[in-house]
């Protein structure tokens, strides 16, 4: 297992927290929109476009890229944001998400943003579609990765259980789930709605390996993708446990903010939290 330097990992953290300003400034310009877990992913997709991911943001369609399917589409901002950061696109052009006609449509829709493997929106569908191309990459004996992130509220989609069996049957240690377990979904708290536990020994009754992270330490980020590629003969797991509204103390662990219009100052006072992070780590990473 490969060791990152705590300057890289600073720099991930850094970005992470740029992309959370983009998430809040770009909702908050379409007046809708998802907040609670795109704030609480944003060190997976740092970690992911600028440390993990083989991708090339000039040619998004490259064959050996890694495919990245994000199965929990309302949570695109922060895709939308790392992938602006990463040279996809303008930054500015964030600005325009769930605008008519824009490229950043409140799910992510394959045919308008390349860079986009699949059109998003039906929960429990990521993983089955993952699994499909994990098997498609073995059979044309091609090495790239491909990554589901999923939210844990979708985990009560029958489908998603049968996408499990199959990467299990299959083997398919080039499919790696990231299971986003924030405990809310739009209702309230996972455990209140459709209880998951004992999510872990459910992947490993279906021949998964699991790997579980604190999904918002960007070390703890990094060495559960490290040693989820050093996996053989079976899919994997990453249980990232997250804060939604991560860095906004009026959010976090909010299940309102699973996604709500912000009042009047609120976006404002999101911003200057996140600034105020921005500054302590900025101080650190000198």
């Amino acid at each position: 297992m490969s060791h990152i330097h705590d300057e890289k990992l600073k720099k991930l953290e850094l970005i992470a927290n740029r992309l959370r300003q983009h998430v809040i400034t770009s909702v908050a310009t379409a007046k809708s929109g998802h907040q609670g877990g795109p704030l609480g992913m944003a060190d997976i997709f740092a970690a992911l476009y600028f440390h993990i991911l083989c991708h090339d943001p000039k040619n998004p369609g490259w064959d050996e890229r890694d495919r990245l399917i994000l199965s929990n589409g309302h949570i695109c901002p922060v895709r939308y944001a790392a992938m602006a950061e990463a040279g996809y696109f303008p930054i500015e052009e964030l600005k325009t998400l769930r605008k008519f006609g824009t490229r950043l449509q409140g799910h992510p829709e394959r045919l308008r943003l390349p860079g986009s493997e699949t059109t998003s929106g039906p929960l429990g569908a990521g993983l089955a579609q993952a699994a499909g191309m994990a098997l498609a990459l073995k059979m044309k004996k091609k090495t790239p990765y491909v990554y589901a992130l999923t939210s844990d509220g979708e985990h009560e989609a029958g489908l998603h259980y049968e996408a499990m069996l199959f990467a299990g049957k299959n083997k398919l240690d080039n499919l790696i789930c990231v299971v986003d377990r924030n405990n809310i979904q739009i209702d309230g708290n996972t455990e209140d709605i459709m209880p998951l536990e004992p999510l872990r020994k459910k992947y490993e009754a279906f021949n998964w390996h699991v790997i579980e992270i604190n999904g918002n330490d960007m070390e703890e980020v990094v060495r559960g993708f490290e040693e989820a590629k050093s996996v053989h003969q079976m899919p994997i797991c990453i249980i990232a446990h997250t804060i939604p509204g991560r860095g906004v103390s009026f959010m976090e662990n909010n299940y309102k903010w699973h996604s709500q219009p912000f009042k009047e100052g609120e976006a404002e006072q999101a911003l200057k939290e996140l600034k105020g992070i921005e500054a302590k780590l900025s101080a650190e990473h000198r």
